[in-house]
């Protein structure tokens, strides 16, 4: 544990530790995924090479804080019955008949824009506009009544073919300089019909070809460059183009919200709860960085405080991937299995809980030891990181196995 909590008075090390600390961390990092810019991240390496340790702590101060609070506006357009609302819900992770979902099976066209907050990312929001091409709502002005200028990008939709209104609103956002994407809906249901009506010759993939060919045709029939087209299940999330989609807005979306955004997909992959995982432990990483920066005298022990921020941080991560208490309940009653039988094959809820003969403290003191063994020097070398950051980071890893087993455990189930 030397190298995670060395003497930090040797200020002649500690500019050249902060510098090459920073550069090895992001040169790591893939660039579509990083969570601050890359023009931070260069002003950030100005600041650190010129010893300015100050001027590079603001700096990431300043983009943490923009990350936590800038808004995300997804708009979510299409005809009546072309899914949209069930997109909505998937997107944040609510079922149909939950206390906030966006109603489902409605019959009548939506005739005002509607904002569905996400439960967990408050600064995310998800509007579902209505169709283009109403009375109420022409194509001419159709931009500017919905507010265009408000989202961060649009989502068409659409359960059969897109109509020629649909590609011209495409146009029109291209225009505008926002970026769209066409979402084919409901192609279980499709593949469902099919298999029903062609038992002996039905063929999966070549049905899937199909949609996307009708896709296809219509772009090329109205002499436009065809876009990527998402075929999607909202009900089985991990099949067909949902996972692509999410990747390719996750490429898309500006660095400065890429954080927020990606917390708030659902975790439908092994792939999802890593990028999720990783996004996270960026975040503490900087958090860590900005205090380590600023230390000269590193804490012996830890304190009441952090022990209850400790306890704030495994809550919170526990709900972003979704193995706290209540989703658990909530999946115990799905499978119709003892919420405890869950619990069993996890490690997170049990992290906190300690016996008769030992404190809390020593617990974690403990699991500090576990952690720096076999993670020794993974924040940087030389620097002095509060104890408490790589408690947070054994949380995280402990949170997001427990995602993926329960993922699995899923799996099997099904």
């Amino acid at each position: 544990m030397g190298q995670f909590f060395s003497d930090t008075s040797k200020s002649e090390d500690n500019e050249g530790d902060l510098v090459s600390s920073f550069n090895a961390y992001f040169k790591k990092r893939n660039t579509k995924t990083k969570i601050i810019s890359p023009e931070t991240i260069r002003l950030i390496e100005l600041h650190l090479s010129k010893g300015n340790i100050l001027g590079a702590s603001d700096l990431i101060s300043d983009a943490l804080k923009n990350i936590e609070s800038i808004p995300i506006n997804i708009a979510v357009t299409g005809e009546s019955g072309a899914g949209k609302s069930s997109f909505i819900n998937a997107l944040r992770g609510i079922r149909p008949e939950e206390e906030g979902a966006a109603e489902v099976g409605v019959v009548e066209t939506t005739m005002e824009r509607t904002p569905y907050q996400h439960p967990k990312i408050k600064t995310l929001t998800l509007w579902d506009l209505p169709g283009i091409g109403t009375q109420k709502f022409p194509p001419k002005t159709y931009l500017e009544k919905v507010k265009f200028e408000e989202y961060d990008f649009f989502v068409i939709a659409s359960a059969t073919r897109f109509t020629k209104l649909e590609l011209d609103l495409a146009k029109a956002i291209r225009i505008m300089k926002k970026n769209y994407y066409f979402v084919r809906t409901k192609v279980d249901f499709d593949l469902e019909n099919e298999k029903r009506s062609k038992p002996r010759t039905f063929d999966r993939e070549k049905t899937l070809e199909k949609i996307r060919g009708y896709s296809v045709n219509t772009f090329s029939n109205n002499n436009m460059d065809v876009p990527q087209i998402f075929l999607i299940s909202s009900y089985n999330l991990s099949d067909y183009d949902f996972p692509v989609l999410m990747d390719t807005l996750i490429k898309d979306i500006p660095a400065q919200k890429r954080y927020n955004f990606m917390l708030s997909l659902p975790d439908i992959t092994e792939a999802a709860i890593d990028r999720k995982h990783k996004a996270t432990q960026e975040f503490v990483w900087l958090e860590a960085f900005k205090t380590g920066a600023l230390a000269t005298i590193p804490a012996l022990g830890i304190l009441r405080d952090d022990v209850e921020k400790l306890r704030q941080k495994l809550k919170n991560y526990r709900q972003l991937f979704g193995v706290d208490d209540e989703s658990l309940e909530f999946m115990a009653k799905d499978f119709q299995v003892p919420v405890a039988q869950l619990k069993e094959i996890l490690k997170s809820p049990h992290l906190l809980k300690t016996d008769r003969e030992e404190t809390l403290q020593d617990k974690l003191l403990k699991y500090l030891e576990i952690f720096a063994s076999a993670n020794g020097g993974l924040l940087a070398t030389g620097l002095y990181f509060r104890k408490t950051y790589y408690l947070q980071l054994h949380f995280l890893d402990t949170v997001a196995e427990d995602a993926k087993v329960l993922l699995q455990w899923k799996y099997s189930k099904h």
